[in-house]
């Protein structure tokens, strides 16, 4: 009988059998679509002749039950994230999607990535609607490529034994490539960040948030395998599955075996101020001013409080990013709003504010540190500006194309060192709004020696949307990671303190003037993942690319032999 085989599966008469193996199996058969049984037959009639294979239409047809699949693996993934927040889905949707991905040719691989992707994206980055669809759209399509290669590695190294580690090294090698490429990268969506409050967590103390997506995609291809098992009926294949199973939980509860330190050597009493803005979306800043006087009156009503005896007075007060949208270094009416704010709250202040760049072209988006004897000292620069959001690649030739991005009427300069500053009894690394995302940005504030870490935000474009939510998430992450309290400062919300071990001690409500008064640890001590940084992300990241090199080699020699050996045929067609 003509069949091909597939480890110890083969396509015999129009059915899958599973025959005995080295470990006594039993042998199932499931039935397959015959897409041309005449075309069959007439192959099978005549002696030699090669069998046709089906057309595209139907190979299409044959997929798109498998691609509605992956659509809805994605979808599911997307609402591990906030706000939803269902984290076990992320799991659940690796295992699902590599299932589909299992014994594919690398083409199918890569299309079953693009559909799992393309969704996923499009469900995350939904907030990006304010902007417009068209950018939204527009950069899920480049986020889903990488899940494209994603899906084609996969389907590449599921002939190799060990797949399901093979497949958690290549979504760290796939996110490795996400956050660097292109334009300096744009790591939304990274397995780890649904996962800011888990029993997978901990991992972070160990290998930052790489060894946390390392474990829930090793979890989720476990499971798969296991599922795999399962498909001659539980009471047959239980013994044969419950090794994936096993490690499955494995992987899950391993967190819990991670220390977490919190222990403070030091505190400091802080005031997060949430001024709050008139309007949200594209023009949040209103007329000029508007923002800076919501800011400063905040900060002059808790300075009532204290005096009063209704707050607590703060060692020091922060501010959010772009508290001021105008220079106050050379517009005297900012200079002067601010100073009085500060001088009326009496302590070191942290502000946000637009500065003009080193030439008339740029701007700059920067944290101050204002004193209030002696006005603006140390001050921090953010580093990785936001491409068409705070500069425009490209400029001349896509302005003309694309009208809206005249908006960003000068780009943002770059920053040249980290934000590690001393704000009154405090060494703080401040690192501003999506900088969060970043592992190096927020272990290199860390590692020079900041002890708490600070989040200068402004989500007011983006208020209501879910887009507040999962950067709080990611803050959390980085509280676990460096053993640090986060304070997130953000103008319209979501502002909040975090302590060490990622649990919100308070936060507010978006669009609400608010302040939040707490005393929160400094800590000098760093974890296992600040000594090693990056080096396991590289170490994951490297491996996975090698185990598709080897899949890649071994499949080139059986083409070489002329024979095809075991899994190196699909069980199904080709789609496209």
């Amino acid at each position: 009988m003509r069949g091909t085989v597939f480890g110890r599966l083969s396509i015999v008469g129009g059915r899958i059998e599973d025959g005995p193996d080295e470990r006594g199996g039993t042998q199932v058969a499931l039935p397959v679509q015959q897409e041309h049984p005449a075309a069959d037959a007439g192959s099978a009639g005549e002696a030699g002749q090669p069998r046709q294979r089906p057309g595209r239409l139907a190979r299409i047809r044959a997929g798109l039950p498998r691609t509605g699949l992956a659509v809805l693996a994605g979808l599911l993934l997307a609402a591990s994230f906030p706000p939803y927040d269902l984290w076990p889905l992320s799991f659940l949707a690796v295992a699902g999607f590599s299932l589909l991905t299992r014994g594919r040719t690398v083409r199918q691989g890569a299309w079953t990535g693009f559909a799992f992707g393309l969704p996923f994206f499009l469900a995350l980055l939904s907030w990006l609607r304010v902007i417009g669809w068209d950018a939204t759209i527009g950069l899920s399509v480049v986020e889903a490529l990488f899940l494209a290669l994603l899906g084609g590695a996969l389907a590449l190294t599921s002939r190799l034994p060990g797949w399901p580690l093979w497949t958690a090294c290549l979504w760290v090698t796939q996110e490795w490539a996400r956050d660097r490429l292109p334009l300096g990268g744009f790591p939304w969506g990274r397995l780890a960040f649904a996962n800011t409050a888990s029993p997978f967590t901990p991992l972070a103390a160990l290998g930052g948030a790489p060894l946390v997506t390392f474990a829930v995609a090793l979890s989720g291809a476990l499971l798969a395998w296991a599922a795999l098992r399962l498909r001659n009926g539980p009471r047959r294949s239980f013994p044969l599955a419950a090794p994936g199973a096993v490690g499955a939980l494995a992987a899950l509860l391993a967190g819990y075996l991670v220390p977490v330190p919190t222990g403070a050597d030091d505190t400091v009493k802080v005031a997060l101020v949430q001024g709050n803005v008139a309007k949200p979306g594209m023009d949040f800043l209103g007329r000029p001013m508007m923002v800076l006087n919501n800011h400063a009156a905040e900060t002059e009503r808790l300075a009532a409080d204290v005096a009063a005896g209704r707050a607590p007075r703060p060692d020091i007060v922060i501010w959010p990013e772009n508290s001021s949208d105008l220079d106050p270094y050379s517009d005297p009416a900012a200079y002067a709003r601010i100073d009085e704010a500060v001088r009326s709250i009496g302590v070191p202040t942290l502000v946000g504010a637009l500065v003009d760049g080193p030439d008339a072209q740029h701007v700059q988006n920067n944290g101050i540190v204002w004193d209030p004897a002696s006005g603006p000292g140390a001050s921090y620069t953010k580093q990785h500006p936001v491409p068409f959001g705070e500069y425009v690649p490209f400029r001349a030739e896509l302005s003309q194309v694309i009208e809206r991005l005249q908006r960003v009427a000068r780009d943002f300069y770059p920053g040249t060192h980290n934000g590690v500053m001393q704000l009154g009894p405090a060494r703080i690394g401040d690192v501003i709004c999506f900088e969060v995302a970043y592992d190096e940005i927020v272990r290199d504030t860390v590692n020079d020696g900041g002890r708490v870490l600070v989040v200068q935000t402004n989500n007011a474009t983006y208020a209501e949307s879910g887009q507040p939510e999962q950067q709080l998430a990611m803050s959390r992450l980085r509280a676990v990671e460096h053993g640090r309290a986060v304070l997130i400062a953000a103008t319209s919300g979501i502002s909040a303190v975090i302590a060490p071990d990622g649990s919100v001690v308070s936060r507010t409500e978006e669009l609400t003037p608010a302040v939040l008064n707490a005393v929160v640890p400094l800590r000098d001590g760093t974890t296992v993942a600040d000594r090693v940084g990056a080096a396991p992300e590289w170490a994951l990241a490297v491996t996975g690319l090698l185990a598709c090199g080897f899949a890649a080699a071994t499949g080139l020699r059986r083409r070489r032999r002329g024979g095809t050996s075991a899994g190196s045929e699909p069980l199904t067609p080709q789609v496209p």
